[in-house]
């Protein structure tokens, strides 16, 4: 009985069927909207000009995320040599150049 629980289509069905109750327990509990062009603000008033930031800061913490990811896994995996001592150097310096910009 535990191996049919656990395989993949069926723990996935169970998985669908148990996010829909909780989404529709979710839509019963969830305040009525208010007529704020059908944006939810968290209570508060909209704001007359819709805020458009640039992709900039998202591609900066993204590259920041992926060098310490990648960094971190060719650490870890490596041996404690002097090369992992200077790619860890290297790595260090690459991290404040992204934070000091």
């Amino acid at each position: 009985m535990k191996e049919i629980l656990l395989a993949p289509p069926v723990a996935f069905i169970a998985y669908l069927v148990f996010v829909s109750i909780l989404s529709g327990i979710g839509r019963i509990m969830a305040p009525k909207s208010s007529a704020s062009g059908g944006i939810y603000a968290g209570g508060e008033a909209s704001p007359i000009r819709p805020a458009a930031p640039g992709y900039r800061q998202f591609f900066i913490v993204a590259l920041f995320f992926a060098v310490v990811h990648l960094g971190v896994l060719v650490v870890g995996t490596s041996d404690l040599s002097p090369a992992s001592g200077i790619y860890l150097v290297g790595l260090i310096l690459a991290l404040l150049a992204l934070i000091l910009g």
